[in-house]
Formats: structure tokens, C-alpha cells, sequence
């Protein structure tokens, strides 16, 4: 199965082919996990909590691998929070950057950089905020913490949230399975045994798990 893209926007065509095989991102948190995501067949990774001094090596490093490289902006010690910041990572080759400010998501498509908007859920006000951060970004995907918040959301939600990452709480290969079955293109996961997990290899969701908890109007 392919990655879908519901009705918020396509799912870019780069992003499309990084995914088809293996539908998880590695979240790489500092330099220890890195021989772990070089080996893994996961193509695409969000690196957080790297210095700013390091990327200059990590990124190529992980681009000559074939990697699709993505930094959080927001948690790189020592890196701006603005354009600059965002043609420094163009130039050292990382495909996209992650973000929680609209600002930044705005910056980055013009210098042809992949966004990703990362947003908290965790009330319906909050929601709603998201939704209307995300519909004024346009970012390319949208990274919806904690994964299990989207089983609590309305179809319209969701789609106005695609494409989308399932993140937060994705502990294993049913995490997965589950986020994908729910209309996510992919789930994020710092666990190295996720970055390994095929699309052939995905449980089958039971159909009860789909069913929407009974909540107010959001």
C-alpha cells in the first residue's frame, strides 16, 4: 500500500518514493543513534537536539547514504530561529526542517526546503489553533503529536491535517499499522527496531481499534 495523502494536500513526490517501503522516520535525538538509522532500511530521519556545529558533518554524511534529512530547527543548540538559519541547512543538503512557528514554516518552501509543522494536541482549543497554524502554513507534512490523539479526531480534522506523522507513543509495529490505517503517511518513532519495519510487514488493524471514541463537537 502506498502512502496516502487525504484531502489537505498531495503528499509531495519525493516524499512519496522515501516512504513506500518503509512507512516510519527515524526520530535521531543526539549522535548515539546514528550508526543504527545509517544501517536501517528507513530512509528518512528528523534529527533533533544536534549542535549547530555538528551539522555540518552529520547532514552530508547522512545525505551520502541516501537519506532523507530533516532537522528540528527548534531544538538544535545554537541555531536561529530564521532564514538564516534555514539557508545554512539548504546548503549543507538537508531535504526539509521541522518547526512548531508558522514563521519558519513560511520561510523555508521559498528556498525549496521540505516543512514539516509539528503540533501538540491536547485539547480542542488547541485543536483548533493547530488546524488554522497548519491551514496558514501549508507546510508539506504536518507532524501530529501524540500519535494516539488522532483516533480522537473527526475525519475533517484529519484531513485537514494531511499528510500527515503520527509521533509520540509509537512503540510498536501496531503503533504503526494503526497510524497508517487512520490516515497518516507515516508514524515517527525513536525506537532503532521501528526503523526497520517494512510495509509488508505491518499488522492488520483490527477494525474495532478504528472506531472513534464518543466525544463533544470540536
Amino acid at each position: 500500500m502506498a502512502p496516502s495523502s487525504r484531502s489537505g494536500a498531495p503528499l509531495d513526490p519525493r516524499l512519496t518514493s522515501v516512504l513506500a517501503e518503509v512507512p516510519v522516520v527515524a526520530s535521531v535525538v543526539g549522535s548515539q543513534p546514528l550508526r543504527q538509522f545509517l544501517t536501517a532500511p528507513a530512509k528518512m530521519c528528523i534529527l533533533a537536539s544536534f549542535a549547530v556545529g555538528q551539522l555540518p558533518q552529520v547532514v552530508p554524511a547522512l545525505g551520502r547514504a541516501g537519506k532523507a534529512v530533516f532537522v528540528n530547527v527548534d531544538s538544535s543548540p545554537g541555531l536561529a530561529q530564521d532564514r538564516g538559519a534555514l539557508e545554512f541547512l539548504k546548503d549543507l543538503g538537508a531535504h526539509g526542517v521541522v518547526s512548531t512557528r508558522l514563521s519558519l514554516i513560511e520561510k523555508g518552501r521559498p528556498l525549496g526546503l521540505l516543512t514539516v509543522m509539528k503540533v501538540f494536541v491536547t485539547d480542542r482549543s488547541n485543536l483548533r489553533r493547530s488546524l488554522d497554524a497548519v491551514s496558514r502554513g501549508a507546510p508539506d507534512l504536518v507532524e501530529v503529536m501524540p500519535a494516539p490523539i488522532i483516533g480522537r479526531m473527526s475525519a475533517q480534522s484529519r484531513g485537514a491535517m494531511s499528510p500527515s506523522i503520527a509521533a509520540g507513543f509509537v512503540e510498536s509495529p501496531g503503533d504503526v499499522a494503526l497510524a497508517l490505517a487512520q490516515g497518516a503517511a507515516a508514524a515517527a518513532t525513536s525506537d532503532p527496531r521501528l526503523w526497520h519495519l517494512r510495509r509488508d510487514q505491518l499488522p492488520p488493524v483490527p477494525p474495532s481499534a478504528l472506531k472513534r471514541p464518543a466525544a463533544p463537537q470540536e
